[in-house]
């Protein structure tokens, strides 16, 4: 399957030309971007709903076909190179894993590989939160597929490039990062169903708002840990219920009445953790409704109440991301702000008035960097397609 699009002429370029040098001309050219979720935080590993985008900052890989069995891989941006073989795939440690992994799993799903060449590079911030590793993952999908002709729709693409993380690189992540790189569609963001994989394309009009990342520069060390007890915390309070209600799963299933008579009178702590899940379901629900009347102002207000509910009561946020959240709380050009991503760091994400982001900018580093001395970089960024051929 071959989708068409353009790219920065820019990334493209410097790929194409890299990779002219160093193995002769590029039979296939794809660029996969990174993602940002703007509602449904932790709702994933729950069984339930997030509402990612693809953004316009991607990974852009060139492939060609060797003779042999050799993978010669040249990451630009760093730059570095790594040899591998079709028969010893072992995992390094390091960025080679996010291409070999894809690698593997397709060879396991029984699809036959020769033999490539391959050249990456791009402009989605490494350590930001916008999943450059997904977006490696899915172009090296894509290329495979169209360089071995291998027949795969998005969705088994998506899987494989799940199953390099979880199975290669080690990274127990769920499906929306890769999902949303695969599935991205230009003003749009998706709702996806972490359950069922059933997905729907909702309006996100960027007339007059931009999405703007201010990266906390920080990543404090309790965040895997904290991310396994979360899981377990969630699952516990899955069990309260159980003992009266079987038929529910997970906390998709539940609602806050179902909380209150079981999980509260047992437990004060797996309560707060369980409400904020069961919140931001009927949150993120009730935000897809907004957008598709339009409305931004509303839709703005549910992300300052997620952000909320995961400071308080999930409690994974940090005092770097509280203070960004809370200074931009009154500021008129912004509609809404939240942490983003797993917490402990890395970036809040806003939605900004277009007018209003050069002095938001301005302004928040300035006192971020009298508040914590470090720098904050930020990134305006845009909703754009998914995984494509150039």
């Amino acid at each position: 399957m071959s989708t068409t699009t353009t790219t920065r002429p820019s990334t493209a370029e410097a790929i194409r030309t890299v990779f002219s040098e160093r193995f002769g001309n590029a039979a296939v050219i794809v660029r996969s971007p990174g993602r940002v979720n703007l509602i449904g935080e932790h709702t994933d590993y729950n069984n339930g709903f997030v509402l990612p985008a693809a953004i316009d900052k991607a990974t852009t890989v060139a492939v060609s076909r060797r003779n042999d069995d050799v993978i010669h891989l040249y990451a630009n941006d760093f730059p570095d190179s790594h040899l591998a073989s079709l028969d010893a795939l072992l995992p390094t440690g390091n960025w080679p894993d996010y291409v070999l992994g894809v690698v593997s799993q397709l060879r396991g799903m029984g699809y036959a590989l020769g033999g490539f060449n391959l050249v990456f590079g791009g402009d989605v911030p490494l350590g930001a939160g916008m999943s450059s590793s997904a977006a490696l993952e899915c172009a090296t999908a894509f290329a495979l597929n169209e360089l071995f002709s291998l027949g795969l729709d998005r969705l088994t693409m998506v899987k494989a490039a799940q199953a390099a993380e979880n199975r290669f690189v080690g990274v127990n992540c769920g499906i929306m990062d890769q999902f949303a790189s695969m599935f991205g569609k230009k003003d749009h963001v998706i709702r996806l169903d972490c359950r069922s994989l059933d997905f729907a394309y909702i309006p996100f009009s960027m007339d007059g708002f931009r999405i703007v990342l201010l990266d906390t520069n920080v990543k404090h060390s309790l965040g895997s840990s904290e991310y396994n007890l979360r899981r377990n915390q969630c699952e516990t309070g899955v069990a309260m219920i159980r003992e009266h209600l079987p038929e529910v799963k997970s906390l998709r299933d539940a609602d806050l009445n179902m909380l209150n008579r079981y999980v509260a009178p047992q437990d004060t702590l797996i309560y707060q953790r369980c409400r904020y899940v069961v919140e931001e379901k009927e949150r993120l629900l009730g935000a897809c409704n907004d957008l598709e009347a339009g409305d931004m102002k509303a839709f703005g207000e549910k992300m300052f109440r997620t952000h909320h509910g995961l400071s308080h009561l999930y409690e994974v946020s940090c005092p770097e991301l509280d203070f960004l959240v809370d200074r931009v709380r009154n500021h008129p050009g912004v509609l809404g702000a939240r942490m983003m991503g797993g917490g402990f760091g890395g970036c809040t994400i806003n939605l900004v008035a277009v007018d209003a982001v050069e002095e938001l900018i301005a302004d928040m580093a300035h006192q971020y960097g009298e508040h914590t001395g470090k720098d904050l970089p930020a990134y305006v960024i845009s909703i754009g397609n998914g995984t494509s051929k150039i």
